[in-house]
């Protein structure tokens, strides 16, 4: 005897499905990514010099590893205990989190290069970063803690979704709008102020990275803001982790393109005294 199945039931299902041709799609580019960029990755990482910004590239690269791999946990392991749901989805948060901060601070370093490492430049971007941090974090998991995770009645549907509207999800995702269209303004007026006076080419790639980066940021922003109002059931949520991973890989791939730009400006036979490991003064126009 066929079960009769409610729309509910299978709209939900039709979202997990979706959800999981996401999430599979993303890791396959996530790894495509890395191949392509092997060579480049690991000449960066044996060539130059240990610093922060190093260590920063190390976990913005590798953390979407983490988040896709425990995505794909979620969506392809058959789970029926909703509490198991609501642990691994704060697990892949926690990554999330980590991911987008880290892609972030690139941008808040080189924003900072760009105006000649300004103490008040730098500390209006630290208290509004921060802000915005503590802001998203205590919506995001204050927000999803009280919505009931749900698997689909459907057999052979495997993964879970929250079962309610989870509408102020958006809000994270306003506030990040909010803190990259500031810091594509600081970089477009600095842009004006030296567009004259500087010859650097590392200057320019600092300020076209800057502003590319900042335009994706926002697009995919104002898609997750539409998507959370618009949309139910897992197509929510399904462009969120695709948002941050995609940062990661414009954040950790600009980051290269610079170093490598400024080891052939200095010479390829160079070893250790390269300055963009640590973006310092480099941005400086000249």
């Amino acid at each position: 005897m066929q079960a009769a199945y409610s729309a509910n039931d299978i709209v939900a299902a039709r979202s997990l499905q979706v959800y999981t041709y996401l999430y599979t799609s993303m890791a396959t580019f996530w790894i495509y990514d890395y191949a392509c960029s092997f060579h480049q990755e690991w000449t960066f990482l044996f060539r130059s010099r240990w610093s922060k910004v190093k260590g920063l590239y190390l976990v913005a690269r590798y953390v979407p590893f983490l988040l896709l791999a425990g995505h794909l946990y979620m969506n392809f392991i058959p789970n029926e205990n909703s509490d198991k749901c609501q642990l691994s989805n704060n697990i892949c948060s926690c990554f999330s989190l980590i991911s987008v901060f880290c892609s972030e601070c690139f941008f808040v370093l080189r924003t900072y290069t760009l105006w000649n490492n300004n103490k008040i430049v730098l500390a209006t971007m630290i208290t509004t970063f921060f802000a915005v941090v503590v802001s998203s974090i205590s919506y995001a998991f204050a927000t999803t803690a009280t919505a009931p995770w749900t698997t689909s009645g459907i057999p052979g549907i495997t993964g879970c979704y929250q079962s309610s509207y989870v509408v102020q999800l958006f809000i994270p995702f306003l506030l990040l709008i909010g803190l990259e269209f500031g810091l594509l303004s600081l970089t477009l007026i600095r842009a004006i102020q030296s567009w004259r006076s500087s010859n650097s080419r590392i200057y320019a790639v600092l300020v076209k990275h800057n502003i590319f980066y900042y335009a994706c940021g926002l697009f995919f922003s104002g898609v997750n803001v539409l998507t959370l109002l618009l949309f139910h059931y897992g197509y929510q949520a399904m462009f969120q982790d695709f948002q941050f991973v995609i940062l990661a890989i414009l954040a950790t791939r600009m980051h290269l393109h610079l170093w490598h730009t400024d080891r052939h400006a200095h010479g390829s036979s160079a070893f250790v005294c390269i300055p963009m490991s640590d973006i310092s003064s480099a941005g400086s126009p000249t």
